[in-house]
């Protein structure tokens, strides 16, 4: 459909090539698609009648990326932010500038700005000295974790045990630790399918050292300006060094950490800072950094290094016994009738946490919508639970076969061998 849509408004452009709006629609859907010397040579076309369209600009610069002419995108960046700072200026102080430095003032700064780009070293965008001492981290700890611990994850036992053996028990005695040549700290990543509850793992280890925990995600680091990514992973570190004991969590770590070989070079320095913040455990003791991701494949080699991330950890879908605790809990509160959580827990492997909850949820709305006909509380029973079962898939299983090419294919180092046990559990392998 893509492909007769872009053929469609090539023909209406060739019939009014003086439309510019045209022409840009053309160039994003190109770009979506894409075909980014294709899009190129269509904006280089509007540039050549009118070369101070700032959107036509923008878009130059991304179809020079993807068609990888960097010298293009350089240029196309330069002139983009002389125009962006000429608009900054009154009249009477505008003057040509040095190509892209960044806006002093005047309206805010469109998402294409980019101050750091291809290797040109602007000055940054914000006066370090305007910048309060304490960072945004330093207002988002939660104490132990929430009140969380490993007696709130039900059933695991084997993570557990493993958790405690590596982990746990290493932090709550470092000096025991120290004698047998291991040190307390380092780094965990957690791996496994959506919705099995590795953010609620890490808030459990938290409470289990009695440590600060903060959650970070890929909006709190990311910054349209190039360079505060950076700043941003610095500022994390020290507010963890500050508040030492401490866990920082990172959720969707690949989009951070990113293998090198999947991402462009302007993402490098923000996986290269994050290296050096996990390098050796010099300066950060007491800090403990977990992190979790959906697909450890992606996850650059260098985060997993002993040091690092040294330690890789599979949360597997929840086991039978707990998937029975996660029914009596989800129900709580509800009105029900004669449910057998011990049968929902045996028809439901492979169903994660968030499906189980997503059942439950089904289940009552059958009952919600009987309850509604009639005018009266109608309580959850089987006969609910059973059409809401007919009803629903588990979401691991696309995940377990993505899951299986990986450690068929690049397994080589025994990174998976905890994955491919729990593949051939299942028959998978």
């Amino acid at each position: 459909m893509t492909d007769s849509v872009i053929g469609a408004l090539r023909a209406a452009l060739d019939a009014s090539p003086d439309d510019a709006g045209l022409r840009e629609h053309l160039a994003r859907l190109l770009l979506d698609a894409g075909r980014g010397p294709e899009a190129l040579a269509l904006l280089r076309a509007g540039l050549a009648a009118d070369p101070t369209q700032q959107r036509v600009l923008a878009l130059a610069v991304r179809a020079a990326d993807l068609a990888g002419d960097a010298a293009a995108a350089t240029a196309y960046q330069t002139v983009l932010n002389a125009l962006y700072l000429s608009e900054q200026r009154p009249p009477e102080q505008q003057a040509p500038a040095a190509a892209g430095s960044p806006p002093a003032g005047g309206r805010p700064a469109p998402e294409y700005w980019a101050g750091e780009r291809h290797g040109m070293d602007f000055p940054p965008p914000h006066d370090e000295a305007d910048r309060p001492h304490l960072t945004p981290f330093d207002t988002r700890w939660q104490a132990l974790g929430g009140g969380v611990t490993l007696r709130d994850v039900v059933g695991m036992t084997d993570l557990k045990e493993r958790l405690e053996r590596s982990l746990l028990g290493p932090l709550r005695q470092p000096e025991l630790a120290q004698a047998y040549g291991k040190r307390a700290g380092g780094g965990l990543l957690l791996y496994g399918p959506p919705g099995c509850g590795k953010t609620f793992l890490a808030r459990a280890v938290a409470g289990e050292l009695g440590a600060a925990f903060l959650e970070v995600t890929v909006a709190d680091v990311l910054d349209m300006w190039l360079g505060n990514a950076e700043r941003n992973v610095r500022a994390l570190f020290a507010s963890a060094r500050r508040r030492a004991p401490c866990v920082v969590f990172f959720d969707e770590v690949d989009a951070l950490g990113r293998g090198r070989q999947l991402t462009r070079h302007s993402s490098h320095s923000v996986t290269q800072t994050l290296l050096r913040e996990l390098d050796g455990l010099g300066g950060r003791e007491g800090v403990f950094v977990m992190a979790a991701t959906n697909a450890p494949w992606d996850v650059d080699s260098a985060l997993k290094r002993p040091g690092r991330l040294g330690a890789t950890l599979l949360v597997p879908p929840p086991d039978l016994a707990a998937r029975e605790a996660m029914f009596g809990e989800f129900m709580r509160g509800r009105p029900t009738r004669d449910l057998d959580s011990a049968w929902l827990a045996r028809q439901t492997a492979d169903y994660s946490g968030a499906d189980i909850r997503h059942l439950c949820d089904d289940a009552a709305e059958r009952a919600l919508a009987q309850a509604m006909k009639r005018g009266t509380v109608q309580p959850v029973g089987m006969a609910e639970f059973r059409a809401a079962l007919r009803d629903t898939r588990p979401s691991t299983r696309e995940w377990l076969m993505q899951a299986r090419n990986h450690v068929l294919h690049a397994n080589e180092g025994g990174t998976y061998d905890e994955l491919a046990e729990l593949l051939r559990g299942k028959r998978l392998l």
